[in-house]
């Protein structure tokens, strides 16, 4: 039991450690001037309210909401390919998981429906989903 008990305690800090940090990169989202800087500590929330809205639009195809899903998971997982404890390089495994899935995504979503569920700046997303095809449609 007490080995139990030890692990959720464990479990309990790293989320709490996770939260921080997300908490942390929202906070210098908003105080950061307006540039790169701002853009990249404000990604990875911008990337977690589109999958959630994405995740609940019923013009996402299946593929594309599993891939979405599967997205966010890895991002609100405690385990990762580079810890994120280690600074600047730390999310970029999560940065890489999400613009993959939105970019598989943007292939099979129309791209006023992603446009409308990114929070953030357009022209990132834009870039990131690189020129619209007429697939998108």
């Amino acid at each position: 039991m007490t080995s139990l008990h030890d692990w959720l305690i464990g479990l309990g800090i790293a989320l709490a450690c996770l939260i921080a940090s997300w908490a942390l990169l929202l906070v210098l989202a908003r105080r950061l001037p307006p540039g790169i800087l701002r853009d990249l500590a404000a990604f990875i929330p911008d990337c977690v309210t589109t999958v959630r809205r994405l995740r609940k639009d019923p013009r996402v195809p299946r593929r594309a909401r599993i891939a979405i899903i599967i997205a966010g998971i890895w991002v609100a997982s405690p385990i990762d390919l580079i810890p994120e404890f280690i600074p600047v390089i730390g999310p970029l495994d999560d940065i890489v998981v999400v613009a993959l899935a939105l970019r598989y995504a943007g292939r099979q979503v129309p791209r006023e429906v992603l446009m409308a569920a990114w929070p953030g700046e357009p022209r990132l997303l834009e870039r990131l989903l690189g020129p619209a095809t007429k697939r998108n449609t």
